[in-house]
């Protein structure tokens, strides 16, 4: 059994049920590398300030380096009487180097200590997330640019409502990932905080210099009070909120597909190699990589609810309870980033069946509003308009036909105002390309969003 670094208090060795509990080193070792990261720049900043000697410093960083080859190679051993990765990498050290590693702590905590690993951590994955939403970003902007010409039926309340350019249905999830992008942007401002140099909760005695450890690891503020620095977990919380609300945003794509690659749709069908079958249905063509991303949005909110619970009646500082943040954190990065992933794979490969689309956007009245809004434009207000179209749907729904579909003569028996020239009005194409209003669906407007879309995209780049 290794040694605890409080076994001076202790007159009882920890009992090996209290070990196996308390133990989250399945869960922390893959912050090795940040915590070897974060000691090696405390080490070289212990040297600078004369705490330590350079001799000791450099022999210490070359331990540390054999340590992080030797968790890379597959040889390194972990054991649960040593909790933490943080106690792995120490004991290891000191296994290593003798005596001297027992310097490394000097003017630390392991309560600053994996405060510091979660940011590092953290600020890399968001990073990564960031970029993953840039390409998934340029997929929605290549599938909008293909397929301009494709007008389909938009919808409120799943009922048909107006035609509208598929382009422009999908650059709406463009804004929608791109919100996503800026918060994740936002959270990194505040993960980029250093908490190393707050020791335990109060600070430390020892002449240290947070400045020059915050530049080696490319922080760009200093966390202003040793108490919060310790016990704050929001930059998590907030990376977890972000992240529901990105997996939404998923799980309501997701939801689209869905319904329509249904027989009952049929707007498009889901590509072979991203779709399942059934084990007693041969003809089933199951659109499961988007079902499991609505589901999988689920287990992100829970991860987010579960953290927002285990911090909601702490006291400062820290708490054995904040060892519980990492399930919920690495779970949420994995899940949201295999997400997006399968994402930028599957969605260009969706084949988009338009006649079937230009077909249901001629059905269902979606031209209703089109002549109430020709009736104000000759002279009759907006609600005597609409009541006098709902009268003409309900008259085309007893005969079986579209408001297009009537004569003139039998539009004429709702209103006098209504002329032959009504019905050039009527295609899906004038409907929708008379919307120029900006942000709205016309052609024009669409190809401009597309335009001012790969524009931020390379900006963002540079």
């Amino acid at each position: 059994m290794a040694q605890k670094p409080w076994d001076g208090r202790f007159s009882e060795k920890t009992d090996r049920s209290v070990e196996a509990f308390t133990s989250s080193i399945d869960i922390d070792k893959r912050l090795y590398r940040q915590d070897i990261e974060g000691s090696i720049a405390h080490c070289n900043m212990l040297a600078k300030q004369s705490i330590i000697s350079e001799d000791e410093s450099s022999v210490m960083i070359q331990g540390l380096g054999k340590i992080k080859r030797e968790i890379e190679s597959g040889s390194f051993v972990y054991d649960d009487s040593l909790e933490d990765i943080h106690m792995h990498i120490e004991n290891s050290l000191n296994e290593k180097i003798g005596k001297v590693s027992q310097k490394l702590h000097t003017a630390r905590s392991r309560n600053d200590q994996v405060a510091l690993d979660a940011r590092l951590y953290l600020r890399e994955e968001s990073e990564k997330t960031i970029k993953l939403l840039h390409d998934f970003r340029e997929v929605i902007i290549q599938l909008a640019k293909r397929h301009i010409d494709v007008i389909m039926p938009g919808y409120t309340h799943l009922q048909r409502a107006q035609p509208v350019l598929f382009s422009h249905h999908m650059m709406a999830y463009y804004e929608m990932f791109s919100r996503d992008t800026q918060r994740f942007c936002d959270g990194l401002k505040r993960i980029n905080e250093i908490p190393l140099g707050s020791a335990a909760l109060a600070g430390t005695t020892y002449p240290i210099d947070r400045e020059y450890t915050a530049e080696q690891l490319e922080f760009h503020k200093i966390s202003a009070n040793s108490i919060d620095a310790v016990s704050d977990r929001d930059f998590i919380i907030e990376f977890l909120s972000a992240a529901s609300i990105c997996m939404m945003h998923l799980s309501r794509i997701s939801e689209e597909l869905i319904l329509w690659s249904s027989y009952e749709f049929k707007f498009i069908e889901m590509p072979d190699s991203f779709a399942t079958g059934s084990s007693i249905m041969p003809q089933k063509k199951n659109p499961d990589v988007p079902e499991l991303v609505r589901g999988k949005t689920g287990r992100v909110y829970g991860n987010l609810v579960a953290l927002l619970t285990i911090m909601k009646s702490l006291p400062l500082a820290y708490n054995r309870d904040m060892q519980e943040d990492k399930e919920p954190l690495f779970d949420t990065v994995d899940t949201l980033d295999a997400c997006i992933n399968i994402y930028i794979r599957m969605l260009p490969n969706l084949k988009i069946n338009k006649d079937i689309m230009y077909k249901a956007s001629n059905e269902g009245f979606l031209n209703a509003t089109e002549m109430a809004d020709y009736l104000v434009t000759e002279g009759m207000p907006f609600r005597e308009a609409h009541g006098c179209v709902g009268k003409a749907v309900s008259f085309a729904l007893e005969n079986k036909k579209e408001l297009h579909e009537l004569t003139l003569n039998e539009l004429k028996k709702f209103s006098l105002h209504i002329k032959n020239e009504i019905f050039d009005l009527f295609t899906p194409e004038q409907m929708i390309n008379r919307r120029k209003v900006f942000g709205g669906t016309a052609t024009e407007n669409v190809k401009a969003a597309i335009k001012k879309a790969e524009k931020e995209l390379k900006d963002e780049i540079g």
